[in-house]
Formats: structure tokens, sequence, C-alpha cells
């Protein structure tokens, strides 16, 4: 299993290419990018779980990146660790002052950069910031961002779950059902980006549950395209035989099999055209229209 996902923006070539090397034999996924504008695209494709950052990039530097990173709904969250030939002070500071959550200096001990790294994700996983298997934001994030949206005057709230997820995991195994929720997120996070806005935001609150706030005049069109591609795309996940039948077939716990669909997705809206004096409301609203339009579609 995965230790987390990292990405590494340097643009000289032997260093990021030793960092994805090393990194990659400690158990991690690594994504390397050159240039700034290049590690935004594959930031909003799959969210890492931390960010290895040099301040000088060929397009922008490094504090512009953090900046932007700070700033984003959907990126504010991901621990950044600045790596610099700077050892000034002032270049520390003005790293540190754009939410930077670390900093070394080239040449650098890769036993030393292992353990920030290590101890960035577990932070950030202990105070239930980030999912691990998505690196979506979850927990105390997402009830953040549900407060600042209830304070808004529009809003739309999606409650999107995988129906049939848990047969799939335990027919296929862990890491078949860790990379359908990979594949989940990435199919929501490209949709967002197609249809809905910049400071949109997406969360995964747990295993098959995921959430997104965005504006009411992207609601529908964004519901309508994940419902679309997922039951789509989602298939190929299993394996052949099993997308013919249109299912699988898993123990029924005496001794035969019982069928189960493949995988589907129901999604509850709500928006701010209705009353909710708390975000409890908000969630227990949507989870019910979710749960309406399950039923619906399994009637």
């Amino acid at each position: 299993m995965s230790k987390g996902r990292i990405m590494v923006v340097d643009d000289e070539h032997d260093i990021a290419n030793m960092l994805k090397i090393y990194f990659t034999g400690q158990g991690y996924d690594v994504e390397v990018a050159g240039r700034g504008g290049e590690a935004l695209k594959l930031i909003q494709q799959q969210m890492p779980q931390l960010i290895v950052l040099d301040i000088m990039l060929p397009d922008m530097d490094g504090y512009t990146l953090c900046k932007t990173l700070r700033t984003g709904t959907r990126t504010k969250h991901i621990p950044v660790i600045f790596l610099t030939q700077r050892d000034e002070r002032s270049a520390r500071i003005a790293g540190l002052e754009l939410g930077a959550d670390d900093y070394i200096t080239k040449p650098f001990d890769i036993e030393e950069l292992r353990l920030r790294i290590a101890n960035s994700i577990r932070a950030s996983e202990r105070m239930g910031l980030t999912d691990p298997r998505s690196g979506l934001p979850s927990g105390r994030l997402i009830e953040d961002q549900l407060r600042e949206m209830i304070r808004r005057p529009e809003w739309a709230y999606m409650d999107m779950r995988i129906n049939y997820f848990d047969p799939f995991r335990d027919k296929y195994g862990f890491v078949a059902g860790d990379e359908a929720l990979r594949f989940t997120a990435m199919l929501i996070s490209e949709i967002v980006d197609d249809m809905g806005e910049p400071s949109d935001f997406i969360g995964h609150a747990g295993n098959d549950n995921f959430v997104l706030i965005t504006k009411p005049s992207n609601a529908d069109k964004i519901k309508g395209e994940i419902l679309k591609r997922f039951n789509e795309e989602v298939q190929g996940h299993y394996s052949f035989v099993d997308r013919e039948q249109g299912g699988m077939k898993i123990d029924d716990g005496s001794g035969g099999q019982k069928p189960v669909p493949l995988m589907t997705m129901s999604i509850g809206l709500v928006n701010s055209e209705r009353d909710f004096y708390d975000i409890r409301e908000v969630t227990e609203a949507a989870a019910e229209e979710r749960r309406k339009a399950q039923r619906a579609n399994t009637a």
C-alpha cells in the first residue's frame, strides 16, 4: 500500500529524477513537474498529499505557486516543503509567511527530507485534514467549508455515494478499492474543472462518500455529468466476465452465491433556495435526497 502521493516541482532534472526514484523506492507515489504551470494542472488532475517545491522555476517562482495554492479552495490544505539553494533568513521567512509548512536547503540530507515528508503527511492525516486514498480534504476541512458555505447567499451542496463499493472491495481487494476511490476523486475533479468554478470545493467524507460545494447555476449540469461518466467509466475496474454479465457474484454466507450489481453513483443535491439553519440540516437533507435517488434507480 502506498505511503502517500508526493509531487516534486523542480526544473533541475537530475534532482527531480533522483527524488522520484528514491521516494518511489520508499513506497510513495511520486509525480514530477518542471514548471509551476505544469504543476497546477497535475494537481487539479490528482491531488497530492504533499508538495516538495523549488523556489527557482522557469515560469514562476515557488513563492507565487505557493500563494496560488494557499488561496485555492481545493489546494490550500496541501502541505508544502520548500526546496531551495537559498539559506538566507529572509528567504525562509518569506516562504513561511506564504503558508509553507517546512523549508530545506540544497544540498540536503535525503534522510532528513524523508522524515520531514513522512511527519507532514502523518500530521495531516492525524488531524483529519485529508483522506490518504484520494488526497482530498476530509473531516474538519469539510466541516469548515460547510460553515463558510451556509453563510453565503447562494450555494449548492452535493452528497455523492458509490453504490456497491464494499462488495467490490471485498471481491477485488483493498488495492482495487483504493484505485476506484482515486478514480472517483479524479473524475469529479475533471468535471468540476470543466464545468464549475475555481472556488468549488470537493471533499472525501469517508470510504465511499464524497461531497461537492458549487454554485446553484452549475449544480445540475455537474451532477448529470458525474452520474453519466461514473456509471460508464467505473466498469473499467471490473473483469471482462463481470462487465459482460452486468455484475458480480459473491458469497451469500450460506455456501451459495448472490448477484451484486456493478458500482453506480447516487447524488443528493440541495441548495440555498431552501431554508437551512445549520450544517447538520444541510447534510441530512442531501443524504435523504441521495437515498431517494438510489431507491428510484433500484426500483
